[in-house]
C-alpha cells in the first residue's frame, strides 16, 4: 500500500510502465469537468472511473481485495478514512468473484485520512475499505484507476 500527494506521484513512475501512465492520467486530467462513469487509458490493462457518493459510517464498510488489479484510489474533492490491512488478518467471507475481480472479507485493519489530492495505491496482497466518514457523511468525488497486474510487479 502507497499513501502519498498526487503531486509526488513521479515517484512512483519507476513501479511500472502501465503505472507510470496510470498517474500521468491522474496528473493530466480536469476531474472537474468530467461526469462519473468508467473511461479507457489502455483498454482493459488501465482504466478510471469516476465516481461521486457521500461517504458511510464504518458498520456499513466492506474489506475487499483484488487479484487482477491494482487500485489507485485519488481524492478530487472531499475527505474520507480508508482502511487497509493484510490479507493474514482477514477472514474470507464471499470467494472472489473473477468476473467482477473482487472478493470480501471481515477482520481489523487501520485507517488514514485522505483529503482532496491525496492517494492510495491498494495492490492485490493489500486488503482495504474505501468510502469512510471521518466524522459525518461528505460528498466525495474520487477516481479510481484500475491498472492490470504485470507480470514484473
Amino acid at each position: 500500500m502507497i499513501f502519498d500527494q498526487l503531486k509526488n506521484a513521479n515517484l512512483y513512475f519507476p513501479l511500472s510502465k502501465r503505472i507510470q501512465t496510470a498517474f500521468e492520467y491522474l496528473l493530466n486530467t480536469n476531474f472537474e469537468t468530467l461526469e462519473a462513469g468508467k473511461y479507457e487509458i489502455d483498454g482493459e490493462n488501465i482504466y478510471a472511473v469516476i465516481q461521486n457518493y457521500d461517504t458511510k459510517p464504518i458498520t456499513a464498510g466492506k474489506w475487499e481485495a483484488h487479484k487482477k488489479y491494482i487500485d489507485i484510489q485519488y481524492i478530487v474533492s472531499g475527505k474520507e478514512k480508508m482502511g487497509y490491512s493484510n490479507p493474514t488478518k482477514m477472514i474470507v467471507t464471499e470467494e472472489y468473484n473473477e468476473e467482477k475481480d473482487v472478493m470480501f472479507l471481515k477482520g481489523d485493519g487501520n485507517f488514514l485520512i485522505a483529503e482532496a489530492g491525496h492517494f492510495a495505491v491498494f495492490f492485490p496482497t493489500d486488503v482495504h475499505m474505501p468510502g469512510i466518514a471521518v466524522n459525518l457523511s461528505t460528498p466525495i468525488k474520487k477516481v479510481v484507476v484500475k491498472v492490470r497486474v504485470e507480470e514484473n510487479i
